[in-house]
Order: C-alpha cells, then structure tokens, then sequence
C-alpha cells in the first residue's frame, strides 16, 4: 500500500486544491500553474495536521521523512544546499489554512541560519551586514512565533545597539552591530528558554512546522473561528518556500500592492513598497514606505513587469487581487495573491467595471457584491479609520450610526432637537409615549428589550439607528446619568451608537455618509432583470412608503396599522377608546379615530400607487397602549403626598384599574390579533372603514390603489372565517354608500405552528398568506425574544447550540419546516394563492435564499433593507 500523499509541491496543486493545501497553498500553486515568477517551495496538507492531532500531537508517519525529501528536490531546483556553508537555502514557513485566519501563526522568514550559514551567506553575497540582519530577524521570529517569547525582550536588546551605535533606523546598523544583537539574542533564547537557540536547519524547520500545527488551536483561531463561524476541523496547510532577498542592496525590494484601490475602486494600483527591506517592514511602521506609483521611477523595468502580472491576475482570477511582492538583485517575484478586501462601495464599483472590461458576466459582477455589504452602503456608518473609546455593547438593532448629546426622556429629546441640538434618546426601554423623542433624536439606545422591542422596530421603521438590550449600560433616571465599564456619562455628554455592530462609544466619531453610486443603482436593476422573488417594504407610514419606492420596493409587504396610534396626538384617543365602558362609548372614540387611519392610509396608498400595499388590522394587546403600571402608581402615590387634583387622582385611578383589567401573564399569546377582532369588532371596523374610504376617495382622483387587508394571528379557519365576512360586510356598506365597488384581496398572517399545519383549512378564507416569521419564530421555539435575545440567546450562539441567532436568521430546519408545509398545504387548497413573508427576515440574504427555494412570491423588509432584499434574491436565483 503506497505511504499517504501529505506534500505537494507548488507545481503539483492548483486553485482547486484549496481545501486540502489551505487558501495560500492553493494560491502559490495557481500562480505557478500560470507561470508567474514564484518562488519554489511545497505545501504540507490540511490533513496532516488534523492527524496531528489525531496522533497525539506527533507528526502522522512518513511525514518527517516527507519534508526531508522535498527539502532534498528544493536544493536541486535552486542549485542551494539546506545547511551549507557555501551557498546555503533558506526557506519561509508559513500557515495557510482554508479562510484566512488573522489569529493563525506568524510567518518565519530566513528559516536554515545558523551560526556558521550566516558566514557562508555573508561570503556568498559579499554583504555581511545583509548576512547578520537576516540572521537576527530570523532568530527574533523564531524565538517570538516558535519559541513563544516576548517580541519587546529582542525589540530592547535592538533598541539599545542602535543607541550604541547612535543611529535611529535599522537600516543604519552596522554589520558588527547586528552580529553582536544576534548573539545577545542568542544569549536571551538560552535564559529564558533553556536550551540553546537550535543550530541543525532541519530541527529549525521541523519545529516551526509543528509551532503551525499548534496555532490552528490556540486561543486567537479558536475565538476568530467561533466570530467567523468557520468549522473547527478544517485543519490548516503548512507552506515552505525557499527564501528570496528584498534586502541585499538597492536593486532589491519588497511591498504589498492592490490591483485596485481597496477604498474607492478606481482602476489603479494601490500599495506601497520598500527598497533594501524585508516584507515585514513595510507592514512593520519602521520606515515609511513609497507609494507603489514612485517604483515607475525607480525601477521603470520592474514597474511595467509588475503591471503586466497584475493585469494578468485579474484576469484569470477575475478579481481584484492583494499581492505580496519581492524584488532581489533586479529580478521579481510573486510571493502571495489573493482577494483583496475591499470597501463595499469599492466592491461594487469594481464589480460594475469588470462587467465594462468583459472580465465578469452580469451574474459573476452581482455575487461579487455580498448583500450584507448592502448595510455599509445604506446607512451612515462610523470612519473605519477613527479611533472610538468603546463603553459598551448591546443588540445591532436599528443599522447606520448617530452622535449627540445624551437625554434621557423623550419631552426634553423634542425640546433640544428643536433648538437644533442632536441628541441621543437613552431609555430602560421605549414605549408609546416616547415616539416624539425618537422621531426627534438622531437615534436611540435601550437597557431592555430585544431586536423587536419597541425600540428596535419603530428605529428600523424611521431609519434611525438604535442600540436595544444593552444590559452594560446601568441607567439612572434620577441622576440622569448612566455607568458602562467604570464610566459615568451624565445628561448632555455626546456619545455614538453604532447601530450595525450595536457598539456605544463615547465622544463624536467622525461618520461616512451613505452614496447611491449610478454603479450600485446599475447593479440592482441587473439583479431585479434576474430574481424571481419580489422584495416589498414594511412601512407605516407615507415617508416610509416614499422611502421604500425609491429604493426599489415593489409595494408594501407589512402596514403597521398599530403604529399609527402611538403618534401624540392620537394616543389620547387610543385610552379613551379603550377605557370606554360601552359599545357606544367605544365607537365614539372609534369615531374621532377613524379620520386620522384614512388621512395615513390615503397617504400610504397614494406613495404606492399602482403597487400593492397588504395593511395589517390592529395587532398588539390593547394595555400596549395604556401607561406602565409601575409609573402610574409611582404618579398616583406621588400626587396623593402632594394634595394633588383629586380629579386627576381619580382619572389615574381609572386609568390604572383598566391597565390592571387588561393586563396579561403572557400577553403575546393573549388578547391580540384577529381574537381582538372577534371580541371587539368595531374596532376592526372602523379601520377596514378607513381603508375603503381611503381606496374610494384616491379612485375618484384618478389614482390607481391597491390596497390589501390581512388579518393577524390567525391560528383557525374560523377565526378568518369570522373576520373576513366582517370585512366584506364593511365592503358591501361603502359600494353601497359611493357606488364603487370595492373588490380587494383578504388575506392572513400566518405567524403560529397550528396555522401552517392546517393550512389548506385556512386557504379556504385566504387570498394571500404572509408569514410573519418574528411571531412564528418565538411561538415555534417557545422564546420570548425581548428575553432570550437579552438572556441567553447569545450564549446559544457562542456554544453552538444555535448556529445562528434564529430572529436574524431563519431557523430552516424548525421554522422553515413550518413555512414550507404552510406553503404547500395553503397552494394544494388554493393553486393561485400568493404567498410572502414580512418578518424582519426578509432583509436577511440567507433567509431570502429559503423564500426563493420554496417558491414565495415575495419578501418584506424595512426600507433601507430593500437593496440588500433585491441583491441576495438575485444571488438565491443565480445559485440555484
């Protein structure tokens, strides 16, 4: 049976490999498959380590005698000899794992110095200086990333030489400088190691290919693995290259360099280079480096060459490339090319220009645009390149960042904004009654509450940032103060809430406008030529519904009805509606409502028009709309030790009895939705009142409405049954009031597990289906998300119980099961149903994925969500 193949040389692999020789392996191959100046070496595989540490953590048979081979077909390639006097071969050790992992291991540069090599080195080249410089680089990287020894103990001993000698620049040393440093840097191996600095090549190389193995597992990749989500068995490949000299004169070089410009995308190259240097000091921040652009004039030659090979890895990776390069005695070479990273308006600038130049298809171009970029694009966004002082971190609820001046309740938020001052709403959590202060703060951040509090769902609606949950964060009310990491920030200090990492800083971070290039606008109408779902908005309100249009909403998935009570003026309406002690007395207040739900209704529906706008009756309990208990009480008690009105005590009084009449154990999974319909059905009424009337009155303009009526929480035939004959009786009053006839689609939300197993039932009474998956999430895992996102679910994440945060991502093996069987159950009934969701997911490109392979019809997502709706069901289609 012949041995495991564990190496491979450069020549042997290719880009495909990449799983079994690591990303740069895979790399170094590719580029010496196509023929570019690459330096020689071999690649130890993924598997290899994994049977490392399978074996115990000893190296898997053959694969010591392996290397010793490869070392022996590397002398013979480069005409150098491993250990020798004369000409010796130095080698580079690098990891390489499949991603590229920051918290992988250091690279180790001029591996196969020792003591008498260095001499030969210094011979052969005739530059001792250059000999000894590399000797002590090699023996301070050894010691640091194989030895695991404290970089400033070499870093000292430097330090003081370069005093001796008074010069202030490496590169100044002497050659009998650097071999004293090495040889106290040998002296400092010995003492703090205990046992010499090793001196046998093959021992250097051995160790430094098992100091590789072990950094797959230490701390810094097990916790970017965990951020990342990158599976923990990959392993990582081990790549040895036989060393060439950006340091032994002036014809020699090194430096990074992007095919294009990683920030803006503009078709030139970018980077920066170093003559007589070593790859590391240009990353180093020892001596400043040259823009890539001065090499024309310093190697005119090298320059063009370059130039040619960078045009020749775009074109056959068909990407924009990062590149390590290194230039010695004249001649170039390629040590490493990969995606380079990018800034997502550069992303998609790029990926528009390859479209241009005939390197990408229409298709490639779009999935070179990852839709979670999307978010950078839409939202202001904190300066990558600003320093922030961190305080504290909370749930990313509402995207984009905002500074200004803390406040801490929502009269004092409208009174300041009003004066032109910006500032930051700081709450335990939000209610209706604060809607003035978040409509006039540049955003919000809350103790409490979760990714659907209150909070999170009216910022998202605005398009303001917000910041829920953020338990750090110890508010005082009275002090007007709050505490996070030993800080006390007092009423009128400025902080920044990042929205989209859900980090609070503290200061002014200097912030990046959101731009809709002509170059994205471009990308997404190629992506709307190409998906089969439609990407509808959720939106209450006309601003929302003009918003949500000029981004490329094709209609309103989720109308709010709710949200248009919390306003200030209509809340007050709202209470008395619902303290109402009779039928009568309730249609009353109903009464003073209804012109309010047709003026918005008529807006929303006018910003839509011709585009479908499905509108939600009245979903929450009603004590949503009534003041917290607590605070009542605390008014209640506080009025009475103040001889306050006794008629504003009894009206508090009143207030408080209804609050506790109302008040439920679980009021999700209480009074709400369609039950709220059925127990009270003038309030529905009025409100199916008002989008007819509305429909009626834009018809008479000339307008072309469409509006659809959705009953919530259904969970039985009956109860849709039951409240779409109420909306047809409402119907048939208002064709025979106008004369119009009134024909519009009645659909329901389907947001519990008993309604997508009885969904032919339910189809029965449904024009159309819309998961509401926020809902169908929490009642399938039986979470309250305002508590799990706030407890415990992120501990669910961090130990893999949960891959995902099931509320961002949708859960496809439980909730999706649900979906799925809804879909087919309600279309086997009803072949014409149609079908979407308007949940938050519908933003989420791995939840717009499922919607597209199991046939919806359509997403819904707040506005600023749309473009990245509209890129990833691009994506779903191209993929599959």
């Amino acid at each position: 049976m012949d041995a495991k193949k564990y190496i491979y040389k450069f020549s042997e692999g290719n880009a495909k490999m990449k799983e079994l020789l690591g990303g740069k392996g895979a790399g170094l191959a590719e580029m010496t498959s196509i023929g570019l100046p690459v330096p020689p070496g071999f690649t130890i595989t993924t598997e290899a380590c994994n049977e490392y540490y399978s074996n115990k953590k000893q190296f898997p048979e053959g694969l010591a005698d392996s290397i010793a081979d490869h070392i022996r077909d590397l002398e013979k390639e480069t005409g150098k000899v491993f250990g020798g006097k004369d000409n010796p071969l130095l080698v580079s050790v690098r990891s390489g794992a499949v991603f590229s992992m920051p918290g992988m291991m250091d690279t180790v540069l001029n591996l196969g110095l020792t003591k008498e090599t260095v001499e030969g080195l210094a011979h052969l080249t005739d530059n001792p200086r250059f000999a000894y410089d590399s000797y002590r680089r090699f023996i301070q990287m050894f010691g640091g990333v194989v030895l695991r020894m404290e970089h400033h103990e070499f870093e000292d001993i430097l330090e003081s030489w370069k005093k001796k000698q008074g010069v202030t620049l490496d590169m100044e040393m002497t050659a009998d400088s650097l071999k004293n440093v090495a040889d106290e840097y040998l002296k400092l191996v010995q003492e703090r190691v205990g046992r010499p600095f090793p001196q046998d090549p093959k021992e250097q190389l051995f160790m430094a290919v098992e100091a590789v193995f072990s950094s797959w597992n230490n701390q810094r990749a097990i916790t970017y693995r965990k951020i990342n989500k990158i599976p923990d068995h990959l392993g990582t490949g081990v790549n040895i290259q036989s060393m060439v000299f950006g340091n032994m004169g002036n014809d020699c070089g090194t430096g990074v360099a992007f095919t294009r410009n990683p920030s803006n995308g503009n078709n030139e190259l970018y980077g920066e280079y170093l003559l007589n240097a070593q790859g590391e000091d240009v990353v180093a921040g020892i001596r400043t480096p040259h823009p890539i652009a001065d090499m024309k004039e310093d190697m005119p030659e090298i320059y063009t060459e370059f130039q040619k090979i960078c045009h020749k890895l775009e074109e056959h990776y068909k990407d924009v490339q990062d590149i390590e390069f290194t230039i010695e005695r004249s001649k170039l070479f390629i040590l490493q090319t990969r995606s380079g990273k990018r800034t997502a308006n550069a992303a998609v600038k790029i990926a528009h220009d390859f479209v241009a130049e005939g390197i990408l298809s229409k298709e490639e171009a779009i999935l070179r645009v990852e839709p979670d970029q999307i978010n950078q694009i839409m939202h202001r966004r904190i300066d990558p390149d600003a320093h922030v002082e961190v305080l504290a971190k909370g749930l990313p609820a509402s995207p984009g960042a905002a500074s200004g001046k803390v406040v801490f309740d929502a009269d004092q938020a409208e009174k300041q904004a009003a004066d032109g001052t910006k500032v930051i709403l700081v709450r335990p959590e939000t209610t209706p009654d604060d809607i003035h202060g978040m409509v006039a703060a540049q955003g919000i951040l809350t103790s409490r509450g979760g990714m659907t509090s209150h909070a999170a769902v009216v910022a998202r609606g605005m398009g303001k940032p917000c910041i829920s949950g953020c338990e750090e964060v110890k508010i005082s009310l009275a002090a007007k103060e709050f505490t996070a990491r030993g800080k006390t920030v007092r009423v009128g200090d400025i902080i920044t809430i990042d929205g989209t990492t859900g980090q609070v800083s503290l200061g002014e971070a200097p912030m990046i406008d959101p731009v809709l290039t002509p170059e994205f606008i471009e990308i997404l109408q190629w992506a709307d030529d190409l998906r089969n779902l439609g990407v509808r908005a959720n939106a209450d309100t006309p601003d929302d519904a003009r918003k949500a249009r000029e981004l490329g909403a094709a209609g309103i998935g989720l109308c709010r009805t709710e949200h248009m009570f919390f306003a200030a003026d209509r809340l007050p309406v709202v209470q008395e509606m619902i303290m109402a002690e009779t039928v009568e007395e309730r249609r009353a207040a109903l009464g003073r409502l209804l012109p309010f739900q047709q003026e918005d209704f008529e807006g929303i529906l006018s910003a839509m028009d011709g585009l479908p706008v499905t509108i939600r009756l009245l979903d929450p309990p009603l004590h949503e709309f009534l003041p917290n208990l607590e605070e009542l009480a605390v008014e209640i008690t506080t009025l009475k030790l103040q001889d306050g009105n006794p008629a504003k005590i009894r009206e508090l009084e009143a207030l408080q009895r209804k609050a506790r009449a109302l008040a439920e154990f679980n009021p999700m999974l209480g009074l709400r939705g369609c039950r709220l319909g059925i127990i009270y059905p003038e309030v529905y009424r009025m409100q199916i009142r008002a989008i007819l009337q509305a429909t009626v009155r834009l018809l008479k303009k000339g307008s072309n409405p469409m509006p659809e009526i959705m009953i919530p929480l259904v969970g039985h035939e009956e109860e849709l049954r039951i409240n779409r004959d109420m909306v047809l009786d409402v119907v048939q009053e208002i064709e025979e009031e106008t004369g119009i006839h009134c024909d519009y689609p009645i659909g329901t939300m389907i947001e519990l597990p008993r309604a997508c197993l009885v969904a032919d039932e339910i189809a029965r009474y449904a024009d159309f289906f819309s998961f509401g998956t926020n809902d169908l999430t929490q009642t399938t895992f039986g979470f309250s998300r305002d508590d799990a996102e706030g407890k415990f679910l992120h501990r669910y994440v961090d130990d893999k119980i949960l891959d995902n945060n099931p509320f961002a991502v949708l859960d496809r093996k439980g909730v999706g099961k649900l979906v799925e069987t809804g879909v087919s159950l309600g279309r086997k009934q009803r072949p014409e149903l149609k079908v979407g969701i308007c949940g938050e997911h519908g933003g989420d490109p791995n939840s717009v994925e499922f919607c597209h392979l199991v046939g919806l019809d359509y997403v819904s997502c707040s506005p600023f969500r749309v473009p990245i709706a509209r890129l990833a069901a691009a994506h779903a289609a191209i993929n599959h």
